[in-house]
C-alpha cells in the first residue's frame, strides 16, 4: 500500500520534514508521481516495530526514581 509523505509521518509519528530529509538523502526509496512522493508503507513495518520499543523503553527510563546520591569522598 502506498502512502504519501504526510500519511507516514502520521503513521510513524515522526515529522514531515524528517521523512523528507531521509528521502533527500537516498535513505527512503519513493515513487515521485509529479506532485507527491508516494512511499510503500509496508517497508516501514519493521521501522515502526523498532520505534514502538524505543519509545516503551524511554518511558520507563522516565518512571525510574531517581537513585539518592551518594557520597564520593567515602570511595578513597
Amino acid at each position: 500500500m502506498y502512502v504519501t509523505v504526510k500519511e507516514l509521518a502520521k503513521y510513524l509519528d515522526l515529522s514531515e520534514d524528517y521523512i523528507l530529509q531521509q528521502i533527500r538523502l537516498g535513505h527512503v526509496k519513493t515513487i515521485f508521481d509529479g506532485e507527491n512522493h508516494l512511499l510503500n508503507q509496508e517497508q516501514f513495518l519493521w521501522h515502526k516495530e523498532q520505534l514502538d520499543i524505543k519509545r516503551k523503553q524511554l518511558t520507563l527510563e522516565a518512571e525510574e526514581p531517581i537513585p539518592e546520591d551518594w557520597d564520593a569522598k567515602d570511595e578513597d
